[in-house]
């Protein structure tokens, strides 16, 4: 399905351009060209779906057809266009095919949930339930919900497609005996959070007419109401009536899972791939439980390579996701703990000024640069740089990001070009599905030098200059900054990938990165390596011993200083395929043995900044 027009830039331009096509069109209608008209108003319609002129011309143009159901000839495309199918529905309503006209109206919802298509007064009319057959509403809620309607709804669809659930409660008020309806409302209702009223819908639905989708649909609202046992007990009972469901085997063991029982939901996913090993659900899920069970990244990275093999198997992203969500560097940036940071974020909070300040041990270059960077003309005293020295690269390298003089840091790399820097602003981001995605995204990056991207790392340009950039700059400019950072280490590993990995420049530079002055950089190329281990399986073993290495210096080091980067290096390497064993028994004994992370910032960034810079996120997925 494509749109006849492209959307304005906001609504007040799309309502310009729509009354123009309504000029347009009534100039047309004027002349006696139907057909010219009726393509006008499909561009209308497009633009602003709301604009009470369209209606009134679609109308004008029924009349001169001679009824609306001529004017439906007007509007059949040989490619459907959004715009027409809209029409087709509301000139459907009006001579009275009112189960064609909501399927229609479903198709446009289905497509775009978040414009206000449903907004139209046939919708809301209170004898629309008698005049629609509740088998056309159901197969209509099926349609919306089937697109990939998310749960919950956010804001937006939520308030669009508002007009569209009103008419199917009405529609289940008046037919409360029709079960298939009842279980299709369920799902509607559950995405907009009313999860008494799903479980009620399906419940009614299972006592009137048990069926095996009356019985899913029931467990789904009760898991979405936090009553897990009683979703599975439902799904349990289903399948020993008919075990021939193996997607609901998958959720069944995945809902083990999630409630901290994996070992019993894998049994549950082993019996559906018993019956079909490549299970589109089932065989994915199996490695979102085996990570679920031992957190090892050996299943993160069977996951991606499951969706190397088989694209079209997309659940395997979902679960990917699933297992990255909220996970520091997995799923998002991961949060500095340096004590000039704390000190910088509460300053920024307070909007106070200090002049003068004094930390008891040598940091990381990227973190007193940000601070300098944040509050210009701030004097720092650093009373000591512990040893092992962080100034000291831990072998001879090739890369060096920064020099010293004395406690201060300075970039040893010219800054990036004014190209790179634009680019890099709208490339970064605090948060992706999971890594595969980010480094997916990251390839619009591929095209820029290797000076360049090692010069974003150590001259990170400013936020944009939006809302959400301004924001990120007043209040959380560390973030920013190590975001800026992960994407250029990302960037780094789409640079030259038309060379094997072993004798690469991105593997030489990557490992000067990560071995050299300890620094954020280190944690941002181990990212990078873990991001090389999960899409190259010919450079896992490689990436798995570097990082293990380094792991253990950082360890060593951390017995007589403190090593900010040694929690990211914990993390990242249990989210590597292939680490040996002992190095994973270590990551796991020293992030037992730190102490409880302190609260989030009250305002922390990443939701609010999230909803003011949105990202589609495209690839894999």
């Amino acid at each position: 399905m494509t749109d006849a027009h492209e959307h304005g830039d906001s609504r007040g331009d799309s309502r310009l351009e729509a009354e123009g096509e309504v000029a347009l069109a009534r100039l047309a209608l004027d002349g006696g060209d139907l057909a010219h008209a009726a393509g006008h108003l499909g561009n209308a319609i497009t633009l602003d779906p709301r604009l009470p002129e369209v209606h009134e011309a679609l109308a004008e143009l029924a009349a001169r057809a001679g009824g609306a159901q001529s004017a439906l000839g007007y509007f059949t495309p040989a490619e459907p266009v959004i715009g027409d199918l809209a029409c087709r529905a509301h000139l459907s309503a009006a001579c009275g095919q009112w189960g064609q006209a909501l399927r229609l109206l479903a198709g446009v919802l289905r497509h775009e949930p978040h414009r206000p298509w449903a907004a139209v007064a046939w919708l809301a009319r209170v004898d629309l339930p008698q005049l629609i057959d509740p088998d056309d509403v159901m197969r209509a809620i099926a349609t919306v919900v089937g697109g990939g309607l998310a749960e919950p709804l956010p804001a937006g669809p939520a308030e669009s497609l508002r007009p569209f659930y009103q008419a199917v409660q009405h529609s289940a008020a008046a037919h409360p005996d029709h079960a298939g309806l009842l279980v299709m409302a369920s799902g509607l209702a559950r995405r907009y959070g009313e999860h008494a009223r799903a479980i009620a819908w399906a419940r009614h639905a299972q006592h009137s007419a048990p069926s095996h989708s009356g019985a899913v649909m029931l467990g789904y609202a009760l898991r979405a109401d936090g009553r897990p046992e009683e979703a599975l007990a439902v799904w349990q009972q289903e399948l020993r009536r008919d075990p021939t469901d193996l997607s609901l085997h998958t959720d069944v063991g995945e809902l083990y899972a999630r409630i901290g029982r994996p070992a019993e939901g894998l049994a549950w996913i082993e019996q559906a791939l018993a019956v079909d090993p490549l299970h589109p659900q089932a065989a994915p899920a199996l490695h979102g439980v085996r990570y679920a069970l031992d957190g090892s990244g050996t299943h993160l990275a069977a996951l991606v390579d499951h969706l190397r093999e088989h694209p079209e198997h997309r659940y395997a992203a979902t679960v990917l996701a699933r297992c990255s969500a909220g996970l520091p560097w997995l799923g998002q940036v991961g949060q500095a703990t340096e004590a000039s940071v704390a000190m910088l974020r509460h300053v920024l909070e307070q909007q106070g000024t200090v002049r003068k300040t004094t930390i008891s041990a040598l940091e990381p270059a990227s973190a007193l640069r940000t601070l300098h960077e944040a509050l210009p003309g701030l004097q720092l005293t650093v009373l000591a740089a512990h040893e092992p020295d962080l100034r000291k690269p831990l072998r001879e390298v090739g890369v060096r990001l920064w020099r010293y003089e004395g406690m201060d840091a300075y970039p040893a790399i010219e800054p990036p070009s004014a190209k790179a820097a634009a680019l890099m602003q709208s490339v970064a981001d605090l948060s992706w599905p999971h890594l595969l995605a980010a480094y997916d995204h990251a390839v619009a990056l591929s095209g820029l030098s290797l000076d360049d991207l090692l010069g974003l790392l150590a001259h990170p340009p400013a936020p944009g200059d939006d809302e959400a950039g301004r924001r990120l700059a007043a209040r959380w400019p560390d973030i920013w900054v190590r975001a800026v950072q992960t994407f250029a280490c990302l960037g780094l590993t789409h640079h030259r990938a038309d060379q094997s990995w072993a004798g690469s420049d991105r593997r030489r530079v990557l490992l000067d990165l990560l071995f050299g002055v300890e620094d954020w950089v280190t944690e941002t190329a181990a990212v990078a390596l873990v991001t090389v281990a999960w899409t190259d399986p010919t450079a896992r073993r490689d990436a798995s011993e570097q990082l293990a290495h380094r792991l253990l210096e950082a360890v060593t080091a951390s017995r007589t200083r403190a090593v900010t980067v040694l929690p990211s290096l914990c993390r990242l390497a249990l989210a590597m395929p292939a680490l040996e064993p002992s190095a994973a028994a270590l990551a796991r004994e020293v992030l037992a043995g730190l102490e409880p992370a302190a609260d989030p910032d009250p305002e922390e960034p990443a939701p609010e900044v999230a909803a003011a810079k949105k990202r589609r996120w495209f690839g894999r997925r």
